[in-house]
């Protein structure tokens, strides 16, 4: 491909596979223990235990709420960026005259340059995409809240059967959540291709350095695992 140069694909490379070995070390742990997502799990099944227990549900319903409305906030905004990502294609001229003028030895390439927008338009794509089917099973979950029968229920085990069901599908929206804000992050790793390719390693690198810390070496994660007497906060 024109103006596509080793270091390019070299950085690509690099790109594509920190963002696989990131999904990976988030699903199975790392060295062998479990991140602050995966610790929160947890904290939602004891949730929908907790709200099967519970009459009236009026603080349950708010939380699940919650959860829609900053789902909704994320989608709406991925495709507020989609949309202005949409229009440098139509200014390329203008954009590559810009980066012409830059002094920190940018070569600008047409190809090579569109190339990269439509890249970030995937990026911005797929994350619409897992905040959209967020939104719709946290959706799902709360009509499966709504179907929770009553603390009262004289059937208790179809209680936490439904709470147990409702559990799971909060997990999964909020795994499918999770997916579309890395891909929002990994959006900026990709802004450092348009400075250059090893630019790009770099921003890559330290977009999954902080999302490695946030999950496993983070203040968060200690307020979930340190014990209470020994924690003195961030």
């Amino acid at each position: 491909m024109a103006g596509f140069s080793i270091p390019d694909f070299v950085s690509l490379a690099f790109f594509i596979g920190s963002w696989t070995f990131y999904h990976v070390a988030i699903t199975r742990g790392w060295g062998g223990k479990p991140g602050l997502n995966r610790r929160m799990e947890d904290y939602r099944r004891k949730w929908m235990h907790e709200m099967s227990l519970r009459d009236p549900r009026i603080v349950d319903a708010s939380i699940m709420a919650s959860l829609q409305n900053g789902t909704a906030f994320f989608a709406s905004t991925s495709l507020i960026a989609i949309g202005g990502v949409a229009a440098i294609l139509r200014s390329t001229d203008d954009v590559l005259k810009v980066f012409s003028e830059i002094t920190i030895g940018l070569s600008p390439n047409r190809s090579l340059f569109e190339l990269k927008v439509v890249g970030l338009l995937a990026i911005l794509g797929y994350a619409f995409f897992k905040f959209a089917w967020a939104y719709r099973l946290f959706n799902y979950g709360a009509i499966i809240f709504g179907a929770t029968p009553s603390a009262k229920s004289p059937d208790a085990n179809e209680r936490d059967r439904v709470a147990s069901i409702a559990a799971r599908m909060n997990i999964v929206a909020g795994s499918h959540f999770t997916r579309g804000q890395r891909g929002f992050f990994f959006a900026i790793a990709w802004l450092g291709w348009f400075l250059g390719p090893w630019i790009f390693m770099g921003t890559t690198a330290a977009i999954v350095y902080c999302l490695w810390a946030r999950q496993f070496a983070s203040d968060a994660l200690a307020a979930l695992t340190a014990d209470p007497r020994d924690w003195r906060g961030p």
